[in-house]
């Protein structure tokens, strides 16, 4: 998904010097720097961006224009100075740290870049959907490649919902269902691949969830023992309340490979509701499996309050809060837990962190 040259210049921008006063020097460079950019002259129009700022070097739109300049002519480095100079200008600029956050994984700073994307979005990206697209992708590829792929998938569904049409997306879609690293992707299982993510593309449509239950379902029958698939497909079960179906499927993939931990948590958030002193267990294991993951903690925590067990339940909580300190879900069970306990400032404090954290959720894009 290449980024189409000049999608973001739609803004409209003029600069007109007072008729009963001579234009400054200042004024004149910008208008001339305006003017060649539109005429298609990029060489010149950054020249004339390059002297304006040189005498106003506070013009956020100067840095701005500059910026997107550089980055069409694949002269990343300066587009990236560029565009963070228009950010500190202008902090609340959305699309100046998306771009800077483009610039940067094309120079292979994939950290600053996944941090700025995100950030971009989270203040707006405008209404054009061009850009939107490419910093979702851009995103959700940097995700995969540090194994974040539950928060890729998410962020690459958007792009299925607004009807983006890529073999690279589906490809992107298939790697985070699976839970495969870019660079660990092999010819064999390509095909697989694809798959999953024609089958995601279908399950990110809510019209045409159906489609994608049937897609699920003949994945896991046509793979049955390939690591994941059967997780998959749980997974899909469980977003969809099919939570019968959903942990036999998890269970299946327990049995294909005991030390599944994504399963085992499945399982115990399954009988959390169900049968709390049934799942108890593979949250417990699931903890001495990965101590420091979150979601085993916050599972725990859940579980050990509904079979009685309140003082472990809060130390697991609390545990889990300092992991993850914003998950309103985490607040949410800590806020009962301390009611169970007595403790009325404590789930006071944690309610209201419960409904801020969830405020802040709404909000984000």
């Amino acid at each position: 998904m290449q980024l189409v040259a000049g999608v973001w210049l739609a803004v409209a921008w003029a600069l007109t010097p007072a008729a009963e006063e001579p234009a400054s020097d200042f004024e004149r460079l910008a208008v001339a720097a305006h003017q060649a950019r539109e005429s298609g002259k990029l060489e010149e129009a950054a020249a004339r961006y390059r002297e304006a700022l040189s005498l106003r070097p506070e013009w956020a739109e100067g840095w701005w224009y500059l910026g997107t300049l550089h980055y069409d002519r694949e002269q990343y480095a300066e587009a990236a100075a560029s565009f963070r100079r228009a950010a500190e200008l202008n902090p609340k600029a959305g699309r100046a740290f998306a771009m800077l956050g483009l610039s940067e994984f094309k120079l292979g700073r994939h950290t600053d870049a996944l941090m700025h994307l995100q950030h971009g979005r989270r203040l707006g990206l405008g209404t054009e959907s061009g850009l939107r697209h490419v910093v979702l992708y851009t995103a959700g590829l940097l995700l995969l490649e540090r194994g974040e792929f539950a928060q890729a998938q998410r962020i690459l569904d958007e792009l299925s919902r607004d009807g983006v049409e890529d073999e690279d997306l589906t490809i992107a879609l298939g790697l985070a269902v699976l839970g495969i690293l870019p660079n660990e992707l092999r010819p064999p299982q390509l095909e697989l691949v694809r798959r999953a993510g024609t089958v995601q593309r279908l399950a990110a449509d809510r019209s045409r969830i159906k489609q994608a239950l049937e897609g699920y379902r003949q994945l896991a029958a046509d793979y049955p023992r390939v690591r994941n698939v059967q997780f998959a497909l749980g997974r899909f079960l469980l977003a969809n309340h099919y939570d019968d179906e959903a942990l036999v499927a998890f269970n299946r993939e327990l049995e294909n490979h005991p030390n599944h931990l994504l399963a085992r948590l499945g399982i115990a958030a399954i009988l959390a509701r169900t049968d709390p002193a049934r799942g108890l267990p593979y949250a417990e294991e699931a903890v001495r499996m990965a101590p420091r993951l979150p979601e085993g903690r916050y599972l725990l925590g859940l579980l050990r309050l509904e079979t009685g067990n309140v003082a472990s339940a809060i130390e697991e909580l609390e545990t889990a809060a300092r992991l993850a300190p914003t998950d309103p879900r985490i607040q949410f069970a800590l806020a009962r837990a301390y009611r169970r306990a007595g403790r009325k400032e404590d789930a006071a404090r944690a309610a209201t962190a419960f409904q801020q954290l969830s405020q802040q959720d709404a909000a984000e894009p």
